[in-house]
């Protein structure tokens, strides 16, 4: 039957990580699929993860499937890490939160609520923004649409062209934005830019959606959520998928979860029952051992502050990685500033680097970035980042 069929192009980000696999040069680095690696190049385990697993394992007594929207457990602890232990928004019960295969499967299933009640509306996206958005929304349906983020000139957000796009955006319409860690570009807005937007959000009634992929990998994880609880002071509806597939390392666990932030208590408890019934029709109930291990270290003091520590030692290595890359490249000579680096946040970097370098750095280096010259800046270690940097300084000054 697949005779006649063309194969699909591969995935822009995980078709990459597939040929550097494939490369047999023993010096290449993978810059592209945004997973952390720590200094061995490696992407280890929590030991906050291996103890909570260990703990399952002598008290987990049944495999019995969860509710649609996961463990009850899980689904508090989310709220508490989105929102703060002490939220409105958690006392007065006007949040619900189903656990999700992974960050992807949370924003799916967002997509499939919001259409289901909001079919002619359209979802407009930052320019750019992570290649699988668009496939996400448009597989459910939605037209997308556009409204520019980033400045390549002065490598920075163009907020005026930002706020001018969202203040024309109609009412009913979706708008997806970055909670933090903005992928692909690391650039993020300031909690003064974030008050414009939420105010625009208040007065256009159009519904933000946010992606929260990265808590913790900003600034901290207090202060990353600043978007989300600007959104619940403003009392506003509005959408958050999270994940902890970086925070918390549990990649193949596929642990992320949606919250749907209502009016009020019996609104929240509305949107529960259609986003249960949008569920049970993809996946019925997620899988259970991601989203047990990560209730079961958040809601114990001292996993939990097991996990701030090792969650702090990822994100100040990263940190280490974006000092590194660009001392490196000045001490070689090389003409362009990239001191912008450091000022962005996360595991991601627009780096500047045009294409045909891109290119260039793969075929002749073994080094893989993605196009448009986004760097995983975790994929940088202290045994590769000199390799790394005489091949970028020789390809700009070729």
């Amino acid at each position: 039957m697949w005779q006649n069929i063309e194969a699909a192009p591969a995935d822009s980000i995980l078709g990459l990580t597939e040929a550097f696999r494939n490369d047999p040069n023993p010096a290449k680095v993978n810059l592209g699929v945004g997973i952390y690696k720590d200094e061995q190049g490696a992407t280890p385990i929590l030991q906050c993860v291996k103890n909570a697993e260990a703990r399952l394992i002598e008290t987990e007594e049944s495999k019995v499937y969860l509710p649609i929207s996961g463990a009850p457990a899980y689904t508090e602890n989310v709220q508490k890490l989105l929102f703060g232990e002490e939220s409105e928004v958690i006392s007065s019960k006007r949040a619900i939160t189903a656990h999700a295969p992974g960050g992807t499967g949370a924003l799916r299933m967002g997509a499939g609520l919001l259409k289901t009640f909001f079919p002619e509306a359209k979802v407009w996206v930052s320019t750019p923004t992570w290649a699988n958005h668009t496939g996400i929304f448009s597989s459910t349906g939605f037209e997308i649409a556009h409204y520019p983020y980033y400045d390549e000139t002065h490598r920075s957000v163009d907020f005026q062209a930002m706020l001018m796009s969202l203040r024309a955006v109609p009412e009913g319409d979706i708008v997806l934005l970055h909670a933090c860690c903005h992928n692909p570009t690391g650039v993020d807005l300031t909690l003064e830019q974030w008050h414009q937007v939420v105010a625009i959000a208040q007065e256009r009634n159009w519904i933000p959606f946010l992606d929260f992929a990265y808590q913790g990998f900003g600034v901290g994880t207090s202060e990353d959520r600043c978007a989300i609880e600007l959104c619940a002071e403003a009392g506003i509806d509005f959408f958050v998928a999270s994940s902890f597939s970086k925070n918390f390392g549990m990649y193949n666990e596929r642990t992320g979860a949606i919250t749907v932030v209502a009016a009020n208590q019996a609104s929240a408890a509305v949107a529960l029952s259609h986003l249960k019934k949008t569920i049970r029709v993809v996946y019925s109930n997620p899988p259970a051992h991601g989203g047990l291990v990560a209730a079961t270290i958040l809601s114990d003091p001292e996993l939990y502050d097991l996990w701030q520590q090792e969650l702090q030692d990822m994100r100040e290595r990263i940190i280490a990685m974006r000092v590194a890359l660009v001392e490196g490249l000045s001490s070689r000579g090389v003409d362009q500033d990239f001191s912008f680096i450091t000022e962005q946040s996360g595991m991601f970097s627009f780096s500047g680097l045009s294409d045909e370098i891109v290119a260039w750095l793969r075929k002749e280096k073994s080094i893989y970035v993605v196009g448009g010259g986004r760097i995983n800046l975790a994929g940088l270690t202290a045994s590769n980042i000199d390799y790394v940097c005489d091949a970028i300084a020789e390809a700009l000054k070729s």
